[in-house]
């Protein structure tokens, strides 16, 4: 029988779910053994650090948010997941969390607080950084919890998070299950500390070190922890020392692992030196104990049961839910009315009209707040609408992008600028890895309406790495729109079109159109996103191009008419959602013919998969013009040697139709 004590209900407890959690970890293994194992691949468990999703569960409130790193299923149980539909998700069923779209290492369940497990690295701690930062502007009271392996502790991602975190003194609770092993490398070799909350203090946050093999010290040490940080004193880091009882993954032979290490950690098990704590401290006798026992042993075989007996999913859903769908966007003419601005000031403008428009909507990145922005799009919003809704962020890609993603799960919009598309390659795990994901993988039930802005091509003087055209990369990867005005109407109008969008959106501008002063009408209602721009109509060939390109086939077309061809010229402007039957059908009408001139490198480039769809929409006669397979000279001797311009277009048209 119990006895009377203050953690006596909580040690009860504690113990009835360390051994629940051990005991679906066990069922996973189960399933993934034997000559057609119902689990399939990698699956990586928890086996020895039971204690502290439970101890840490026991102190957090209903408003709180948890992340959790791939060994994360006790995470997800103790956030509220019900065990059924994470051991689904692990075996792939259709009752899965995410109806077997996860499996056991990527796990998101935002109905349930859980705002998922990782599989990347360290990734997980700068998207907590942004569901804070929303918990913050939505005064919900609660936080943020994130967990992550000691390993990850030397993640760039890892330290941008709590940079971030620490200086807008955000209300995360940082963790490190320590359990001594980074995958398969003892820890002790790749790290340079003992204690990696050391490492935190370097931020300015407040750390320990804990016995995360103790649910009661790890209950005690998150209470106090969420108190200072529901208190307003910035995030806390908490070390949990604990020990790895199983290999890093269910296949792992432990070919690396010392006997007598193995020993040691078989005799620290967490669950076994919790029972004999809670016998010898008289919270509970051992009758009590084997009861809870006994009754595990029907709930899991129960769970065991019900798992194999659910369905697989339905083959036809495969492709559901990849990405939102796209609005019908009639082809129309871009706007003619309106007065004189630059496409700088038309983004300006489009960010001024959805922070006005959208509480929701936040503004930030490298030099945005105060200073404007490098290339003047934000300037003075900072002033308008407040340090808490327009601000500048550390030199920090990962924080930036990541942050947007937590932000945008909990009902924020963020826009966040990559100062140069360049930069966007330190932090493209964020984008790819993480937003792209989330739709699909909840089956539509949660979304990331969020904005990157980027600025791309070459400038004289730019250098290498300042002067890529990269939307090949991101046109490549599905669950992204994105977009590239060449106009300063467009710049306007795109860009509230995917601050409209419940999508990640990319918005890829073009520094050298910032200052160039057009005649743009800023007032019309938020347009649809999608659809291309007939810039000139044509009964030769249809010159097709985008962004930086659009000058070129715009000259072009011009040399070609003092010449009597008489091109048509279209701004795709969207790659994502591509508009591919409307550009099927303007090419039909100007000669079933096509050159398709991009700035960025040939091979790989956007141009072929375009020629490629062309063709087999029944057009032969296409083409493609881009820049030589090479890095970017600064020289702009070098630059106007080989980016594509008017007269080479004009050149091979003139081949492409017999007339040159």
């Amino acid at each position: 029988m119990l006895k009377t004590n203050d953690n006596t209900d909580f040690a009860y407890a504690a113990y009835r779910n360390m051994s629940f959690i051990r005991g679906v970890e066990q069922l996973c293994m189960d399933f993934s053994q034997g000559a057609t194992p119902v689990a399939v691949g990698s699956i990586h468990l928890c086996a020895g650090q039971e204690a502290i999703p439970v101890g840490a569960a026991a102190a957090l409130m209903p408003e709180d948010r948890i992340s959790a790193t791939y060994r994360g299923h006790g995470w997800a149980i103790e956030s509220g997941v019900p065990a059924f539909e994470v051991l689904s998700e692990i075996a792939h069923k259709a009752t899965g969390a995410n109806g077997g779209r996860s499996g056991s290492a990527l796990m998101i369940a935002p109905q349930y607080r859980f705002i998922g497990e990782n599989s990347i690295v360290g990734a997980g701690y700068p998207i907590a950084a942004g569901v804070a930062m929303a918990q913050k502007l939505q005064e919900t009271g609660g936080i943020s919890v994130v967990s992550i392996g000691d390993g990850a502790m030397n993640q760039g991602a890892v330290h941008e998070g709590m940079v971030f975190a620490s200086l807008r003194k955000l209300p995360v609770l940082f963790i490190c299950e320590n359990n001594g092993w980074a995958e398969m490398t003892a820890s002790d070799v790749v790290s340079p500390v003992d204690r990696q909350a050391q490492r935190a203090r370097g931020y300015g946050m407040k750390s320990a070190t804990v016995n995360g093999n103790d649910p009661i010290a790890v209950r005690d040490s998150v209470a106090a922890a969420r108190a200072a940080i529901v208190a307003g004193e910035g995030p806390v880091f908490l070390e949990f020392t604990t020990t790895r009882l199983w290999g890093h993954y269910n296949k792992d032979l432990q070919h690396y692992r010392s006997k007598a290490e193995w020993d040691q950690a078989q005799a620290s098990d967490p669950i076994a030196s919790f029972r004999e704590r809670i016998l010898r401290e008289g919270l509970a006798d051992a009758d009590a104990l084997d009861r809870i026992d006994a009754d595990l042993k029907v709930e899991l075989e129960t769970l065991r049961d019900d798992v194999l007996a659910a369905p697989d999913p339905d083959p036809a859903t495969a492709r559901d839910h990849i990405i939102g769908d796209a609005p019908d966007v009639p082809a129309t003419a871009a706007p003619t009315g309106g007065s004189e601005t630059t496409y700088g000031k038309a983004v300006t403008e489009a960010l001024r009209a959805e922070l006005e428009a959208r509480p929701d909507v936040l503004v930030y990145g490298e030099d945005v707040g105060f200073g404007g922005g490098i290339f003047g799009c934000t300037r003075n919003l900072q002033k308008t609408f407040g340090e808490d809704r327009v601000f500048d962020t550390p030199i920090s890609e990962s924080a930036i992008l990541g942050s947007a993603l937590g932000a945008a799960m909990m009902g924020m919009r963020p826009v966040v600028e990559i100062m140069w598309a360049d930069f966007m390659l330190v932090a493209l795990d964020q984008i790819i890895n993480q937003m792209a994901n989330l739709r699909y993988l909840t089956r539509g039930t949660c979304t990331a309406p969020l904005v990157v802005r980027m600025q791309h091509g070459v400038t004289p003087g730019s250098c290498a790495q300042h002067s890529q055209s990269l939307e090949a990369i991101l046109f490549h990867t599905p669950g992204l729109r994105v977009g590239l005005p060449s106009t300063a109407q467009d710049a306007h109008d795109m860009l509230r079109a995917a601050i409209a969008c419940d999508d990640p959106t990319i918005i890829i501008e073009s520094r050298a159109f910032y200052q160039r002063k057009e005649i743009a009408d800023l007032t019309d209602d938020v347009q649809p996103i999608g659809g291309l721009r007939s810039r000139r109509a044509g009964k030769d060939i249809a010159l097709v191009s985008w962004s930086t390109g659009m000058p070129v086939i715009t000259e072009a077309a011009e040399i070609l008419a003092a010449e009597g061809i008489d091109a048509a010229v279209i701004d795709l402007r969207w790659l994502s959602p591509l508009p591919e039957d409307e550009l099927i059908a303007q090419i039909k009408a100007s000669g079933n013919a096509a050159l398709v001139v991009h700035e960025a490198n040939l091979t790989g480039g956007v141009g072929g998969e375009l020629l490629c769809r062309l063709r087999d929409a029944g057009i032969e006669n296409v083409a493609r013009l881009a820049t030589p397979d090479m890095r970017m000279p600064a020289s702009p001797v070098l630059q106007r040697e080989v980016l594509p311009n008017a007269q080479d277009v004009a050149a091979k048209v003139r081949a492409q139709l017999g007339k040159g």
